[in-house]
């Protein structure tokens, strides 16, 4: 875990606060993922590769901080409470917002949020079952496909606003079905966690 927390300092400049917050978060996320698998036990020595830079790499595809951030299926809060640390330490006004329907996950991230002083809000429903959000940003990692992310985008982003989507190899199918549905503008950002995979950088859209 040490290579893949130098090489996520090769990569991601942070201050000693926030990295002593990331810190915390990695310890708790080991301690807790026996009792509730978080996440997948094979990834724990390469998190902070494997989940941290991949979920760090969002931001890059940000150019100016945005009012508001809601991330989908927060789980274990890849990449939102991620984003929402480093969004501190840059001193950006955003607010976070992070749905999770599970409470065993919800009540990690909130036991992060507390440990590290990170100002989010969790909310513990179904994302069909939110109050619509009109977010700037809206993230997802490892839901569901395309299409169902953009039927979330209809409910939670606002009509000017950005879905940001990490995807693996296997994106361009996803994109080939979501297109039955709706119309939108679509950017294909490099992954540098995975060779071959992009993040989804995706605006104005509507149904067909």
């Amino acid at each position: 875990m040490t290579a893949g927390r130098d090489d996520f300092l090769a990569q991601v400049d942070v201050s000693r606060e926030t990295l002593a917050q990331l810190d915390v978060y990695a310890d708790l996320l080991t301690k807790w993922n026996p009792r509730i698998n978080l996440v997948a036990p094979a990834t724990l020595p390469d998190l902070w590769s494997r989940h941290f830079l991949d979920s760090a790499q969002l931001l890059e595809c940000i150019y100016a901080p945005p009012n508001t951030w809601v991330d989908l299926g927060a789980g274990a809060g890849f990449p939102g409470l991620v984003v929402a640390m480093l969004a501190n330490d840059r001193g950006w006004p955003t607010e976070f917002t992070l749905i999770e329907s599970d409470q065993r996950k919800a009540a990690f991230l909130r036991t992060v949020l507390r440990a590290t002083d990170i100002k989010a809000t969790v909310l513990t429903d179904r994302i069909d079952a939110v109050a619509p959000l009109n977010s700037d940003i809206v993230s997802a990692r490892a839901l569901t496909d395309l299409t169902g992310l953009l039927h979330y985008c209809e409910i939670h982003l606002s009509p000017a606003g950005t879905a940001i989507f990490p995807k693996g190899r296997r994106f361009e199918g996803e994109l080939t079905k979501a297109l039955e549905t709706y119309r939108f503008h679509c950017e294909k950002v490099p992954s540098k966690t995975d060779q071959g995979a992009v993040i989804l950088k995706i605006t104005e859209i509507e149904r067909v």
